[in-house]
């Protein structure tokens, strides 16, 4: 890998590697992305188990039809636009955002979204990763060399 002052060279890793694209791939959008991206609103991820993980999105302001939770190209996008109000407020202070936003969560392989909750200003979105038995490890038997001629010559 080389780096330069904002840049990184991928194509040696790509070179030097069999079946990571998608790592690799990870890796150029994060280094790509804007670092002075908002960060409205504010969110946390939570571990909730070996295989489970918690976002929670601060949402205070929004009901439940202005928010929007999808899955979609191995993205979960959560979203938000306040409805149209007919009345005029006067604000005094205005504290408390309620702007449109989208916030994109990249999904690893296997990690499927199982819910979501929106409750006191926060809405919580539970994640679990399920792999498949046919990708789990297996033990493969070493079979010896004697014991194949063996087979091959009762052939």
């Amino acid at each position: 890998m080389r780096m330069t002052m904002r840049t990184i060279d991928m194509q040696p890793l790509y070179r030097a590697t069999v079946g990571f694209d998608q790592i690799a791939d990870l890796m150029d959008r994060v280094f790509t992305n804007d670092v002075s991206r908002e960060s409205y609103p504010p969110y946390n991820i939570e571990k909730t188990a070996d295989d489970g993980w918690r976002i929670s999105v601060a949402v205070a302001g929004f009901t439940d039809e202005e928010l929007g939770v999808e899955v979609k190209e191995k993205s979960l996008v959560i979203s938000a636009k306040k409805a149209e109000d007919g009345e005029q407020k006067t604000y005094l202070h205005r504290g408390i955002a309620t702007r449109a936003f989208e916030r994109r969560f990249h999904l690893a392989d296997h990690v499927r979204v199982t819910g979501a909750v929106h409750e006191n200003g926060m809405l919580h979105v539970d994640l679990v990763r399920e792999v498949p038995e046919a990708l789990k490890p297996r033990r493969i038997e070493i079979a010896k060399a004697n014991d194949i001629e063996a087979k091959a010559i009762e052939a």
